[in-house]
């Protein structure tokens, strides 16, 4: 989780998205789209956006967007007026529940210096690819269209603060210093100030916390584990025992041998255990329900066990009543019973 200066050393080359922008940028076409616009979300209410010179002033529907696949490309050409931050989270992820909030916060204090796009990991796979989010939350920065990777899971608030500072100068060094306005809202007033704290979480779930922080996933699953023994009915740790134990089953590893583990041994249940975290890490939920399962009618005893035991801890994590898990959950049942 250490953080990756802002700087363009920190550019992840691979996912060049400036290209994206350019094209965004383009002359409209008959009919008044722009080239490859999605026509919709975030950029279809922005005033004055294409075209705008940097350092000038717009007018957004908010200075939080939440961004799809679809609509990306809108958020590539505001990030050539103001940095974006972009924070790629889940419904059912513990972490992103605790550092949403904090950037949210901090993007208000700024007052248009900023934006936050949030990128649902569950929905959006290609930007999921695109920013290579091998766990989340992944927080990432976009200057001029360029990304820029910063860290990876909750930070306290100090340290995201810093990161915006970074993201905010970086910006300015690449001639990334405009400023943003809510339509609607005076200049001045951009935002609603005075938002109430959260509450502050129970004691063994805040010692989880700042235990992931420093990268402590053994005790922070011991916190956890704590919290259930305490209240067998508490979700919150259920699911945050199963995002930190799938963390620590990760951690050393790198996503390429995984995978090649898993491609060399299509039968090998460990290797194929692997290779599913890492896809519920990424946010290809489907991707590990559907490589589980599919092994599961071809293999007995303890190995069979293995499977059951991953696949329920995945669906704590996800979420009972996600469609998702409701479908896997009585595929499960089919091939067990």
């Amino acid at each position: 989780m250490t953080n990756v200066p802002p700087t363009p050393s920190g550019l992840r080359g691979a996912v060049d998205l400036s290209s994206l922008v350019d094209r965004a940028q383009r002359p409209p076409q008959p009919g008044g789209a722009p080239s490859g616009a999605a026509g919709t979300g975030p950029g279809a209410a922005v005033d004055g956006a294409a075209g705008s010179e940097t350092g000038a002033d717009l007018t957004v529907p908010s200075l939080v967007l939440d961004v799809t696949d679809q609509t990306f490309q809108d958020v590539l050409q505001l990030s050539t007026i103001v940095p974006v931050i972009v924070d790629i989270w889940a419904e059912w992820c513990g972490p992103c529940k605790q550092l949403s909030p904090i950037l949210e916060q901090l993007t208000a204090e700024y007052d248009g210096r900023v934006l936050l796009a949030k990128v649902d990991a569950d929905t959006n796979p290609q930007l999921v690819q695109a920013f290579q989010a091998q766990s989340i939350p992944t927080v990432a920065a976009l200057i001029g269209g360029r990304p820029l990777g910063l860290f990876v899971g909750a930070l306290p608030e100090a340290q995201v603060r810093d990161v915006y500072e970074q993201v905010l100068a970086a910006a300015e060094q690449n001639g990334v210093s405009g400023r943003v306005h809510v339509d609607g809202a005076p200049a001045t007033d951009t935002v609603e100030q005075g938002e109430p704290e959260p509450e502050p979480l129970p004691p063994h779930h805040q010692a989880a916390y700042d235990a992931i922080e420093q990268g402590d996933f053994a005790t922070a699953i011991q916190e956890y584990k704590t919290a259930i023994a305490q209240d067998p009915h508490d979700q919150m740790a259920v699911a945050g025992l199963a995002q930190v134990s799938l963390l620590d089953r990760l951690d050393g590893r790198t996503a390429d041998d995984i995978r090649a583990a898993a491609a060399a041994g299509p039968s090998d249940v460990p290797a194929q255990l692997a290779v599913a975290d890492l896809d519920v890490s990424g946010g290809h939920v489907e991707d590990a329900f559907g490589r589980l399962l599919d092994l599961v009618p071809t293999v007995f005893g303890d190995d069979r066990e293995a499977l059951r035991v991953r696949l329920v801890e995945y669906f704590e994590l996800i979420g009972a009543e996600n469609p998702r898990v409701v479908a896997a959950r009585r595929r499960l049942a089919e091939r067990l019973y």
